[in-house]
């Protein structure tokens, strides 16, 4: 709880669709993720199950084609509550809107994909900074979602277990091999 990587999402979608394959009730997925949007904004990204672009509050989802990417995820000794953040008076909502049209140039901009919450974050948290500063030593490392973890992606497996090794005692993390597609994808139509 409180690192942003969407567990909860990921579970309440799974159990809809779960629910949808055990009860017959042959709902569509633009019907599931509807439901899922009234849980949470993160539940419908997990609904639609495949690597997307998201816009809007998370429910306009578009999918995207992403090469085979393993990430080192760090988890810092701090939980980041999503609702004190996005209700936290410092963080601005200025942010320039990215169109799927524009996201692989920003992808691959130093301006570009970045995550809006993260500098609010990594002052209320320096746990959270110290994280990602260590980590930006060996790729871009981004904060999670709401936080506290942050990740880098790395080509190879071999690359992310050699960041993994350096790991210093005081930290935590773990290695993820990036999925195109929810395990649970073909249980809606």
């Amino acid at each position: 709880m409180g690192g942003g990587l969407g567990g909860g999402s990921s579970d309440a979608a799974s159990v809809l669709l779960g629910l949808n394959r055990l009860w017959g009730l042959r709902l569509t997925r633009q019907q599931l993720q509807q439901f899922g949007l009234r849980l949470g904004a993160d539940v419908p990204v997990f609904v639609f199950g495949q690597s997307a672009f998201a816009e809007g509050i998370g429910e306009a989802l578009q999918a995207v084609s992403l090469p085979p990417t393993w990430y080192v995820v760090l988890v810092p000794p701090v939980s980041v509550s999503t609702q004190a953040i996005f209700s936290h008076p410092g963080l601005t909502r200025d942010s320039k809107i990215i169109k799927m049209a524009d996201f692989s140039e920003a992808e691959n901009s130093e301006a570009g994909l970045r995550n809006d919450l993260q500098a609010l974050v990594c002052r209320e948290y320096p746990e959270v900074a110290k994280h990602i500063a260590w980590l930006s030593q060996y790729g871009k490392a981004r904060m999670t979602g709401s936080g506290a973890c942050v990740f880098a992606a790395f080509d190879t497996e071999q690359a992310a277990h050699a960041v993994m090794a350096q790991l210093p005692g005081d930290m935590r993390g773990f290695m993820a091999r990036g999925l195109d597609r929810h395990p649970l994808h073909d249980l809606a139509s």
